[in-house]
C-alpha cells in the first residue's frame, strides 16, 4: 500500500511532543484528602429526641454493672465459670439457644426499623453516633462553636491554643477509658475490677482490655468520627437493598426549595422567580457526615434528622412553612401525598410481616424463659466401667451425670431410673449441689438378672428437685451382657 496521499486530500503534520522537564512533573493523587468536618450546634425537635437516647443507653449503659441482685452483680457474663447471670436468670454453655433468639429479634428489627424510617438506629442509639455526640459536646463546651473552633484549629500553636487542646484531649480519655472500665465490668464484677485497678493488682487481660475498649472509644469518637459510618460500617452499604420508594428517610422537597437563592426576609420569592430554599448551607454545616442533602439520598446519610431541625429554624425566620427538608418518603414527595396517606403506605405489607414475625419470636422467647426449668443434666454411661454381674445376681451399669443447679440456692435432687421391670438406684440418697453450680456424680444403676434379653435397652433417668418443682428426664442405654 503507499503512503502516498492521494489527489485532494489534505495533509497534516504531526509535529512530535517536546519532552517534559523535570521541573514540570505533575503528582496527581488517586485520593482526596481528608477534610475535617466541623459539625455547627443545631436545637429541636429531632436533636432532643438524640439526645433523649444518649441518656437513656447512657443510663443503662454505665448503670447497669453497678446494680446489685442479691449477693451478686445484677448483669454479668463469668466467661471463666460459663455463667450468664442477668438479674434473676442464670444461663450455662447449654442456652446458647437464647443468644440465637436474641440475634434473630436483632436481624429483624433492622429490617422492620430501616423499612420504615431508614437508618433509625445509626441517626440515634448506634454507640458511634452517641459517643460523637458525648466527644462534639465535649469539645463544643471547651473549644468554643464552630467558628472558634475553626480559628482555633488554623491559628498558630499559643499557650491557650495548648490548654484548650490538652484539655479536651484529657477529658476525652477521661469519658473514654470509663467507658473501657466499665465494659470490662460486665465481664469481671467491677467492684473487684475498680479496687483491683486501684490497688494495682488487677489481672493483665483486665487492664489490656480497659486500655483496648477506651483507646477504640477515643479513636472512633473523638477523630474518626464520620469516617466509621462512610467507609467502616458495613450497614451503609447494603441499607439501599433494605429501602423502597415508601420508607420514611430525610427529605429535601426538590420542587418547593428550587431554584435556591438567598434574598431579604421581606422579599417576595415568587417575584424573584425563587424557591423556599435561601441556600444558607446551614444544612451542610449541622450534618455530621458533611453531606448536602439537597443532593438527595446518599449513603453517607445516618437519618440523625440535624439538617431538618436547622432548616425549620431557617424557615420560621424567613416567615416560610416548615418542611423543607423533613423525614418523608420519596413517593408523599412525588405524589404531594397528606401525612396521613404518607403513614398509610408507609405500614405496607411488608412492614406489617416483619412486624408480626418480630412480635411472635419475643413472645416465644419470653413464655420459654418463663417456662425454663432451672436444672439441666447430661447423662454419660461411664465407659470404663462394662455392664457387670454384682452380688445377689444384679446387672450394673454406672453412669455419670452431670446436674446444673440454676438456681442461686442450694438444691437437693433425688435421682431414679425407670424403662425396665425391677430397674432401680441402689443409693437413692439425695444430691446436693451448690447455687449456680454444676455437679459430677456416678451413678450405679442395677437390674435383676434375667429381667431383660440381652442387648442394649433405653432407659430414663428422673432427676427431681426436693425443695422446688424442677426436674429433669433424661435418656441413657442399658447395657445386658450375653
Amino acid at each position: 500500500m503507499s503512503d502516498t496521499p492521494e489527489a485532494g486530500q489534505k495533509v497534516i503534520p504531526i509535529v512530535p511532543a517536546a519532552p517534559a522537564a523535570a521541573d514540570d512533573e505533575v503528582m496527581v493523587s488517586l485520593y482526596e484528602a481528608h477534610k475535617k468536618i466541623y459539625p455547627r450546634s443545631v436545637s429541636g425537635l429531632f436533636t432532643r429526641w438524640r439526645w433523649l437516647f444518649v441518656w437513656l443507653t447512657q443510663l443503662v449503659f454505665y448503670g447497669l454493672p453497678w446494680l446489685e441482685w442479691g449477693q451478686r452483680q445484677a448483669v454479668l457474663f463469668d466467661l471463666g465459670a460459663r455463667r450468664f447471670y442477668i438479674f434473676g436468670l442464670v444461663l450455662y454453655p447449654q442456652d446458647f439457644i437464647y443468644l440465637t433468639g436474641l440475634l434473630v429479634i436483632s436481624a429483624l428489627a433492622l429490617f422492620l426499623f430501616t423499612a420504615v424510617a431508614g437508618r433509625l438506629w445509626c441517626g440515634y442509639a448506634c454507640p458511634q453516633t452517641v459517643y460523637t455526640e458525648i466527644f462534639l459536646w465535649i469539645e463544643h463546651r471547651i473549644e468554643g462553636d464552630r467558628s472558634a473552633r475553626m480559628r482555633l484549629d488554623a491559628g498558630p500553636w499559643s499557650l491557650k491554643k495548648l490548654a484548650r487542646k490538652g484539655g479536651k484531649h484529657a477529658v476525652w480519655l477521661l469519658v473514654a477509658l470509663w467507658t473501657g472500665f466499665t465494659f470490662v465490668g460486665y465481664f469481671t464484677p467491677i467492684h473487684e475490677l475498680g479496687s483491683g485497678i486501684l490497688q494495682w493488682r488487677m489481672g493483665s487481660w483486665e487492664v489490656f482490655w480497659v486500655i483496648f475498649y477506651g483507646f477504640a472509644t477515643y479513636g472512633n469518637a473523638g477523630f474518626m468520627r464520620e469516617q466509621v459510618c462512610k467507609y467502616m460500617c458495613p450497614y451503609a452499604r447494603f441499607q439501599s437493598a433494605m429501602f423502597d420508594k415508601d420508607t420514611l428517610i430525610v427529605t429535601y422537597d426538590t420542587e418547593r426549595g428550587e431554584p435556591r437563592g438567598s434574598r431579604s426576609r421581606k422579599a417576595d420569592p415568587a417575584a424573584l422567580n425563587l424557591g423556599a430554599c435561601v441556600d444558607c448551607s446551614l444544612c451542610v454545616q449541622v450534618c455530621p457526615t458533611g453531606i448536602d442533602i439537597r443532593k438527595g439520598l446518599q449513603y453517607e446519610c445516618i437519618g440523625c434528622g440535624a439538617c431538618a431541625d436547622v432548616c425549620d429554624t431557617v424557615m420560621d425566620k424567613m416567615g416560610y412553612a416548615r418542611g423543607l427538608v423533613k423525614y418523608s418518603t420519596q413517593n408523599a414527595v412525588k405524589n404531594k401525598w397528606t401525612r396521613a396517606q404518607t403513614w398509610k403506605h408507609v405500614f405496607r405489607p411488608r412492614v406489617l410481616i416483619y412486624t408480626a414475625i418480630l412480635t411472635t419470636i419475643c413472645v416465644a422467647m419470653l413464655v420459654s424463659l418463663a417456662l425454663r426449668t432451672p436444672l439441666k443434666v447430661d447423662v454419660v454411661r461411664d465407659r470404663g466401667v462394662m455392664a457387670r454381674i454384682v452380688a445377689g445376681g444384679m446387672i450394673e451399669n454406672v453412669y455419670r451425670l452431670q446436674i446444673m443447679n440454676a438456681t442461686e440456692s442450694v438444691q437437693h435432687y433425688r435421682i431414679t431410673v425407670s424403662g425396665l421391670p425391677g430397674l432401680a438406684v441402689p443409693d437413692e440418697a439425695p444430691v446436693t449441689v451448690g447455687a449456680t453450680e454444676a455437679r459430677w456424680v456416678a451413678v450405679r444403676v442395677q437390674l435383676p438378672y434375667e429381667a431383660a434379653p440381652a442387648g442394649s435397652h433405653t432407659i430414663h433417668f428422673e432427676i427431681a428437685a426436693q425443695d422446688t418443682p424442677a426436674q429433669v428426664r433424661e435418656k441413657a442405654v442399658f447395657l445386658v451382657p450375653r
